[in-house]
């Protein structure tokens, strides 16, 4: 028997907060489990700091609870499925002629945020096609670049929510379960980095990685309404050095323990990834630990 209280994405659910979910969900009953959530987040106050309702971390503690035979829950709507986060890009026709030289003799090296613009649907597709990992919608908190080299799209970087559990980087900052829990939003993590398969310029990908970050953190800020002091990525050790971000003097911490997270579950996969981070400010540890 599942005992309460139980803490979902940070909620602390007691069996009167369980009440309380159970007449609110039974109240609007016909109206949907999205619209369920998005009415809990309203009575919780429950924002991003940007004022958006945290709705989908809402869901998530509805589900748990209806997984753990607490809660019950109006049937689905629409069938439940992962379509969208996982979809079909179509390819677009683009430029594929050699782009070759040297970094001193480029005439311009543009960084574009594309995000929730015409050009999203290019970064899309470029890494559908073009990344090992392919294309797969980030949820939560995130942001889309793609690199122009005299114009020609030439790069594309994605930066999403920091992972959770990550001992070398959090054994770097210092921090304890409970400030982690806090801070955890100021910690950005580089999901997608991809230079075009036609692209050969040395030391591209480093002025890449420093041109981002010089201004993320002001774009984070626009987007989000708090600041970013860290940022994270993990590289592939079977595919990848990390040269890149060496140059561009990212600091390698570790590895991973080649586990991932499945519910409220970690399992082995073996992929072992290095740990990179490149903090943002000088007393980034002061301002994580605050």
């Amino acid at each position: 028997m599942v005992m309460l209280p139980l803490t979902i994405r940070k909620r602390t659910i007691t069996a009167q907060q369980l009440a309380f979910i159970q007449t609110t969900v039974n109240e609007h009953w016909h109206q949907g489990r999205k619209q369920i959530s998005k009415i809990l987040c309203q009575k919780w106050n429950w924002c991003q700091p940007n004022g958006r309702l945290k709705d989908m971390a809402c869901r998530e503690v509805l589900l748990t609870l209806s997984g753990k035979g607490l809660l019950r829950l109006p049937p689905r709507i629409k069938p439940a499925n992962n379509d969208k986060r996982n979809r079909t890009v179509s390819p677009l026709t683009i430029d594929q002629a050699p782009v070759q030289g040297k970094l001193s003799d480029l005439k311009s090296v543009q960084l574009v945020l594309v995000r929730s613009s015409p050009l999203n649907h290019l970064y899309n597709s470029l890494i559908q096609h073009y990344h090992y990992l392919g294309y797969r919608q980030i949820v939560g908190c995130h942001l889309k670049y793609i690199v122009f080299v005299n114009r020609r799209p030439a790069a594309c970087l994605g930066w999403g929510s920091a992972a959770w559990s990550v001992h070398s980087r959090d054994a770097f900052i210092g921090w304890s379960k409970k400030t982690k829990e806090n801070n955890l939003q100021l910690v950005a993590n580089n999901t997608r980095f991809l230079i075009l398969p036609w692209v050969s310029i040395k030391c591209l990908a480093s002025k890449i990685l420093a041109l981002n970050a010089k201004r993320i953190g002001d774009d984070w800020f626009q987007s989000y309404n708090h600041p970013l002091y860290l940022l994270e990525t993990f590289v592939e050790k079977s595919r990848f050095k990390g040269t890149c971000y060496k140059a561009a003097n990212w600091i390698k911490l570790g590895q991973t323990k080649g586990t991932a997270k499945s519910g409220h579950d970690h399992l082995l996969h073996g992929n072992i990834k290095d740990v990179w981070v490149y903090p943002l400010a000088k007393d980034f540890r002061q301002k994580l630990m605050g």
